[in-house]
Order: C-alpha cells, then structure tokens, then sequence
C-alpha cells in the first residue's frame, strides 16, 4: 500500500482487524515516499480501500493528485490481488 494510503488511514477509526494489518505491516522506502507491506486477507483490503474513498475526491471534498494517484495505485493493487479488474 502506498505511503500516503496508509498516513491516510492510521488518522482513521478502523477496525481491530485493519489496525492490526496496518501495524503489522513493513515500511519498505521508496524514493522519496515508502511503501508499506501488509499481509492480510483479501476481505481486509477490500475494507481499507473502501475507507480511503476521500482521498480520490469523491465526495466533494478537494483531493491532491499525489493521494488520488496513490489510493488509484492500492486499488490497482487489491484488484490484482482478488481478481477482480478495477
């Protein structure tokens, strides 16, 4: 998962299986940003992704590119992983 997904996320209320995820997970450094590694199942992901819909500025609020590109990324990412093509 992209850096600014999970900056995104850790501010968030989750629940204890995503906080556990995001906890557990291994920061890998990229560049100027990170990477962070998590392993959990599919359904898991599926939940983080659905609550960082604000970072793609959906829901009227204005969203940065560097955000949009990256929640997009994890998306891309999750689709791979369960199959599914976003």
């Amino acid at each position: 998962m992209p850096g600014k997904v999970a900056d995104f996320l850790r501010t968030m209320e989750l629940e204890p299986a995503e906080r556990a995820a995001l906890d557990q997970g291994v920061t890998v450094r990229r560049g100027q940003g990170y990477t962070l590694r998590v392993s959990a199942v599919p359904a898991v992901h599926r939940q983080l992704l659905a609550r960082c819909q604000p970072l793609d500025g959906s829901q009227g609020g204005p969203a940065a590119p560097a955000r949009r590109k990256a929640r997009r990324e994890y998306e891309n990412r999750v689709g791979t992983l369960t199959g599914d093509t976003p």
